[in-house]
């Protein structure tokens, strides 16, 4: 599933593609994705001109001058492609693409300048709705969301006043929405690698220069995801074409039984599942 840097990744090719633009049509081939897409709905944003575009953890916000919203997310594989002069541009994290990938197809939208916008989605776990601008951060998708990892509001005294009486392990904390918006986890393996913390730590036993490093390395990583384009863990790219970078800068995720990166640790990356999801480990210097 993309993370909050592939998404950041997504947001900025699409608005450098398709800011200013008019939706001149919509085309729904298929309308049953992981909710009902409301026909009634999409052609109210026929006719309008996108201003901008956004992102709130891991959804995408594609704002209309009428007043309507449109908000997006990519589930497991849910792809936008952008063609333009006849070249097919990728955006995000796919599945599977093969030349008969077209059957994924589930909605085209057609603006002006001849530019076409597909929404492609294997597994249909993603989905699009419309909602008045006004609106849309009430939804039921942003209302309970924690703060941006990157915003200032993310810092020290936020942190300690969430834990309050919580006895869940750090990397449960870490996944948790509620707590702080956009991360996965391939970022939350590498964050606590980096502060050589273990993720079935409880959080009550996280102390005060850990949770500082903790914050500082969400931070770091996040940005560093970004500016190297993602992480192309399922073929990420951005409309240009490029993969995501940030792979190559792994540390623990999906390396289990390899050797430590780490200098002068003798340790062997372990995996073990929280929460049901796969935790990678070097137990020598994660404590």
């Amino acid at each position: 599933m993309p993370e909050l840097p592939e998404v950041e990744v997504v947001k900025k090719s699409l608005e450098k593609k398709l800011k200013n633009l008019t939706i001149k049509d919509v085309n729904i081939i298929n309308n049953n994705l992981r909710y009902r897409i409301d026909n009634k709905q999409f052609n109210k944003i026929k006719g309008q001109k996108i201003i901008s575009i956004k992102r709130r953890s891991k959804y995408l916000l594609i704002n209309l001058n009428k007043n309507l919203t449109i908000l997006a997310h990519l589930g497991m594989t849910g792809n936008f492609f952008i063609i333009d002069d006849n070249k097919k541009y990728k955006t995000s994290f796919y599945y599977s693409l093969k030349k008969n990938d077209k059957k994924h197809d589930h909605i085209t939208f057609f603006f002006n300048k001849k530019i076409k916008l597909i929404y492609n989605d294997v597994r249909k776990f993603g989905f699009i709705k419309i909602f008045p601008t006004k609106d849309v951060f009430n939804c039921v998708h942003l209302l309970s969301l924690g703060p941006e990892p990157l915003s200032s509001d993310f810092n020290l005294t936020y942190f300690n006043k969430y834990i309050i009486n919580k006895k869940t392990k750090i990397k449960n904390l870490l996944m948790d929405q509620k707590f702080v918006a956009g991360l996965g986890n391939i970022y939350c393996n590498e964050i606590l690698f980096l502060c050589k913390i273990t993720p079935t730590r409880t959080v009550l036993k996280i102390n005060h220069q850990e949770k500082k490093k903790i914050i500082f390395f969400i931070k770091k990583i996040l940005k560093q995801a970004i500016m190297l384009g993602g992480s192309s863990i399922k073929n990420f790219s951005s409309t240009g074409g490029q993969e995501g970078n940030f792979q190559q800068k792994f540390n623990v995720y999906n390396k289990d039984k390899v050797s430590c990166k780490r200098l002068k640790c003798l340790g062997v990356i372990r995996k073990v599942y929280t929460a049901n999801r796969s935790s990678f480990f070097c137990p020598k210097c994660q404590k």
